[in-house]
């Protein structure tokens, strides 16, 4: 499939539309992160995409330059299920506690969350008898999360699809979106669609990967087609800001390599955990191109070290397995040139993904007891923002003498 045909380049920058985008990055043409094959569709033609970074030089937003339509990135078959890994699920249930903590939520209440994928946060507050509604436009997850009594509506979130709701009747307390600002298409309409369903006194908790943890640390991977933007303090305050919403308070994470949960309201009160970050960007130059100069020269270097690792373990007949066929996987493999010859498989946990084969390279997605059974030298963990779990599910491997392998932000064996 012709890249012509499933993607688009932008003229203006997603956040403010201005026109004075430099470039900071370029990944070259990648396949479609999570669009996994099956065997029927293995020797069918791949849609593959350029993936080039630019910087607005007017509201310091990092994106990238092509748009993949979401029906493409998001459809039926989109195997991402938040509720498979137990970091995630304990961050996100953390999440909820706080808020119950500070807020009185009852059966006169509700809470609404965009991407909410299988239920994973909103089975916290319907436990509690607290009214939830999910809008998730992937059906598998949506339809996960109706089976365990999640209020879901399998949609696409959008300006026009929150005015819907509206006139249903639809008024949010607390509206969480975690890990989908960076994913939508259209960035204000979105922020927009929040505005319209949030009430006057209510708050929108957010989290999204933060761009200075991105930067630092060379996590070049996260940067794929689904994830459209990389946001600092500066760009999100003046994109809250262009629809009526303050970012009054900010809580810095580790979840994903580094990520900010944002708390937005309707009145402009920020704390100084805003402010700080703010002052702390300024300092160290987020908002100004200079900020990104070193930045493609470390991505280059990861490539290389990693490379030169994964031939050397080959050249001393080790033979080498991967663990996580994430989306975060595809821009590293297609990246770094890594194929069937330099993995034999990649494990998962996720069974839908068991059987089937990852994007471009090909390879095959088995169980994690494959490790086991086929004991490889060394794994390869390409969702290193999740090494330390991982790690602790996989003592028997390690037990056996098997080793680990982390790419970012430097490749090097655990």
């Amino acid at each position: 499939m012709k890249a012509a045909a499933i993607c688009r380049t932008i003229e203006g920058c997603r956040s403010c539309g201005s026109s004075k985008l430099e470039q900071v990055l370029d990944l070259g043409v990648t396949p479609l992160a999570d669009r996994l094959l099956t065997d029927a569709t293995l020797n069918e033609p791949e849609p593959k995409c350029p993936l080039t970074v630019v910087f607005c030089k007017d509201c310091a937003l990092l994106q990238i330059r092509e748009t993949v339509g979401p029906e493409v990135l998001f459809g039926h078959d989109y195997p991402y299920y938040s509720s498979v890994s137990p970091a995630l699920m304990a961050h996100f249930r953390a999440s909820v506690e706080e808020i119950l903590s500070r807020r009185s939520l009852g059966a006169g209440n509700l809470v609404l969350e965009l991407a909410s994928n299988d239920g994973y946060q909103l089975k916290n507050y319907a436990q509690r008898g607290i009214p939830v509604l999910g809008v998730d436009p992937a059906e598998g997850p949506a339809r996960r999360a109706i089976e365990q009594g999640v209020n879901t509506r399998i949609a696409f979130f959008t300006r026009e699809y929150a005015k819907e709701l509206a006139r249903e009747g639809v008024a949010a307390d607390v509206i969480h979106a975690n890990n989908v600002l960076a994913h939508v298409k259209d960035t204000n309409g979105f922020v927009a669609g929040i505005a319209t369903l949030l009430k006057n006194d209510g708050e929108a908790v957010i989290e999204c990967p933060y761009l200075k943890d991105l930067v630092e640390h060379c996590e070049f991977d996260t940067i794929y087609h689904q994830h459209l933007c990389y946001f600092s303090v500066t760009s999100l305050t003046a994109l809250f800001k262009r629809h009526g919403l303050f970012l009054n308070r900010v809580v810095r994470t580790s979840i994903h390599g580094g990520s900010l949960r944002l708390f937005v309201e309707k009145v402009d009160r920020p704390q100084n955990s805003v402010l700080e970050l703010l002052e702390e960007e300024r300092a160290e130059g987020v908002d100004d191109l200079t900020y990104f100069a070193e930045f493609g020269s470390r991505v280059e270097k990861v490539r290389t070290s990693l490379r030169r690792l994964l031939d050397d373990l080959r050249g001393k007949g080790k033979r080498i397995a991967g663990y996580g066929a994430a989306a975060k996987s595809c821009t590293l493999m297609s990246y770094v040139g890594i194929d069937r010859e330099d993995l034999g498989f990649i494990v998962d946990r996720n069974e839908f993904k068991h059987g089937r084969y990852t994007p471009g390279n090909h390879i095959p997605i088995r169980p994690p007891e494959t490790l086991l059974t086929d004991r490889p030298d060394y794994v390869l963990i390409l969702p290193w923002n999740f090494a330390d779990e991982i790690m602790v599910q996989q003592a028997e491997y390690a037990a056996q003498r098997g080793k680990f392998i982390l790419p970012i932000p430097e490749p090097r064996i655990a």
